[in-house]
Parts: C-alpha cells; sequence; structure tokens
C-alpha cells in the first residue's frame, strides 16, 4: 500500500540501528511496534523475536497487523475462499451507494463495478464469520486481503482525503481480490486497537519502536474509506469526501504533542526505546532529545530519505524532496 510515513523504505536503516544498540540475538526479546501503522517495521522482527506487541489506534490497521501480525500458522484453504471471493456476484451496498458515482452520492472513490465488488466480498465475508464458516484467523486474512486489494483500485492520489474527478488507469482496472500473505512461524503475538498513551500503561517488554504521526495530518481522515470498509457500519457520510466520524491524535497538535509523549516515554516499561521521526515533523530534535534524555541514556542516527508524495513521479530528485529521517535513541533508566 502508498502509505504516509511507511518505513517500507527504510526498513533496513531501522534493523541495522536496533541490532547496533541492542545486539544481533534478540530471539529471546519482546518487540513492541506501539504506531504500527501497516505493520511493515513489526512483520520485519515476526521471526526474529520471542513475541510482538503490535497496536494502532486505526481499526484498519488494527485488521492488517491482525492478519501480518497475529495470524502466524497456515490456514487450510484460504486460496479456496479467495477463489470464491473473486467470482461472487456483484452487490449493490454501502460502498457503492456512497462512494461511486452510481449509487448517486456524486462520489468517486472507486468505480462502479469495484464498488459493487468490494460490497459483494464484504458482505460475505460477514456470511462467513457469522455462520462460523471461518474462524476469526480467516476473517482477518480475508478483509485484510480485501484492504489491499481495494487500496489498489482506489480512485485517489494514494490518500483518501479526497477522490479524483475522473478514473485514472488503476481505477478503471477491475478489482481482483489477492492474499494478504503472512509470515509463518511458531511464536505467537498479540495485536491491540487502543490509544498508545493508555496501553503503554499496561504492556512491558524489551524494545519498543515508536512512529508516531509527525505532522497535522490526521490518519483517520486521510484512511477514513479504509476504515469504513473494515468495519462495515451504517453511519451517515459527512460532506462531498463522505468522510465518518474519526480519532483524532494528540501526535497531530502542537499544543499536545510534547507533553503527550513526554507522558509516553515516562510510561514506558521497557529497556530499549527507538523513535523514527522525520526533521519536518512537530517536535524538533532538540525537543525530542530533551524529552526523551529525562529517562536514560540517548543518542539519535539519521538518513535522508525520498520523501513520501501522493503525486504524480515529475520531480522526483529535485534536492527539495529529500528528507531527514531520525531515529532516536533511548536506554531507560
Amino acid at each position: 500500500m502508498n502509505y504516509i510515513g511507511s518505513k517500507y523504505k527504510l526498513i533496513e536503516f531501522i534493523k541495522s540501528t536496533i541490532y547496533s544498540v541492542v545486539g544481533n540475538d534478540i530471539q529471546s526479546k519482546v518487540f513492541c511496534d506501539l504506531f504500527a501503522g501497516t505493520g511493515i517495521v513489526a512483520r520485519s522482527f515476526k521471526k526474529e523475536v520471542k513475541h510482538i506487541i503490535s497496536n494502532d489506534i486505526e481499526y484498519y490497521s488494527y485488521v492488517l497487523n491482525k492478519n501480518y501480525i497475529g495470524n502466524h500458522l497456515h490456514l487450510p484453504g484460504k486460496e479456496d475462499f479467495i477463489n470464491y471471493l473473486n467470482n461472487i456476484e456483484l452487490k449493490e451496498g454501502f460502498i457503492f451507494n456512497n462512494y461511486c458515482l452510481g449509487g448517486g452520492c456524486n462520489r468517486q472513490y472507486f468505480s462502479d463495478f469495484n464498488g459493487k465488488k468490494i460490497d459483494a466480498i464484504r458482505l460475505k465475508i460477514n456470511e462467513f464469520i457469522k455462520n462460523k464458516e471461518i474462524n476469526k484467523n480467516m476473517y482477518y486474512f480475508l478483509l485484510s486481503s480485501l484492504l489491499e486489494s481495494a487500496d489498489k483500485v482506489a480512485n485517489t492520489a494514494s490518500v483518501y482525503g479526497a477522490y479524483l474527478k475522473k478514473l485514472k488507469k488503476t481505477a478503471q482496472k477491475n478489482i481482483i481480490l489477492e492474499s494478504a500473505e503472512y509470515i509463518v512461524n511458531e511464536n505467537e503475538h498479540i495485536v491491540y486497537n487502543e490509544d498508545s498513551n493508555e496501553l503503554i500503561k499496561k504492556i512491558e517488554g524489551d524494545i519498543l519502536y515508536l512512529d508516531p504521526p509527525y505532522n497535522t495530518r490526521q490518519y483517520g481522515a486521510n484512511y477514513h474509506i479504509l476504515n469504513t470498509i473494515a468495519k462495515y457500519d451504517d453511519f451517515e457520510p459527512i460532506g462531498k469526501t463522505g468522510l465518518r466520524k474519526y480519532y483524532k491524535s494528540k501526535y497531530c497538535s502542537k499544543n499536545t504533542i510534547e507533553e503527550t509523549f513526554n507522558d509516553l516515554i515516562k510510561n514506558a516499561n521497557f529497556k530499549y526505546i527507538f523513535l523514527s521521526y522525520n526533521n519536518e515533523g512537530l517536535m524538533p530534535v532538540n525537543k525530542i532529545r530533551t524529552i526523551m534524555s529525562k529517562y536514560g541514556n540517548y543518542d539519535y542516527y539519521e538518513k535522508s530519505y525520498l520523501r513520501f508524495r501522493a503525486d504524480k513521479e515529475e520531480n522526483r530528485n529535485h534536492k527539495a524532496n529529500y528528507t531527514k529521517e531520525f531515529i532516536h535513541i533511548l536506554e531507560k533508566k
């Protein structure tokens, strides 16, 4: 998925930094990804640690991580379900009626065909779990597969804050449900859907990885369609873009971020804390250093990389398109 703040391209930088501090043998460690997003970082450590704790307040993220992190054993017959859902009869449901032109809402997040197909698949997944034809593990696998497949044909500039006036080429393609394959391993892992500052008071471990929002863009607004597909609840979409009510993070406000971050670090019961944060975030480097240094030994690494862009590829190599990623390190006393 194209995702704001995705650490996909920075995984090696993140992992090498963590290993340089903690050591190469982390098989007995508990690793927590507290602002997991699509779970890229936690996935990369899934086979290397004893236990993963994954969390995100956004429900679509919770669903993805229930599959990619929570699922760790083989699911017999999962491809049969994928094949069945790919050939399901179209239905006009909530997505078609509220986010496709044919539904009469004047919104065009998906083509009419794809909106109906998403509805048909989503309704059938609900039917499967209601009738106990699948268990929770299969439910999250199928729902994650739908979220990622729907994202590939969405008529947006990567985020869902607005839709495009005309269907772009990828949005004109008919949706194909593709398997959201996860890493199989012996260890069990746990996934939460909670406010990070509240959850941190109830968990403990060895390595805490933090990747909170950097700026004023709220993930609940930018990815509201994915939450709607994931929850598939009944509500009245608001305004031109069809927003739903969403969680507003205190990490996205200058007025609240420093106090919120301080409380998080203070309450963290982890020996090693690693914070990913770039030089364009709401908290400057010196403020992060001041807060983290209060609780132990502080250091940081940095790396320049190409920033996320939701528009075209033009001028991608221009100097202004690069930003610095910092990994702030705390060995807590």
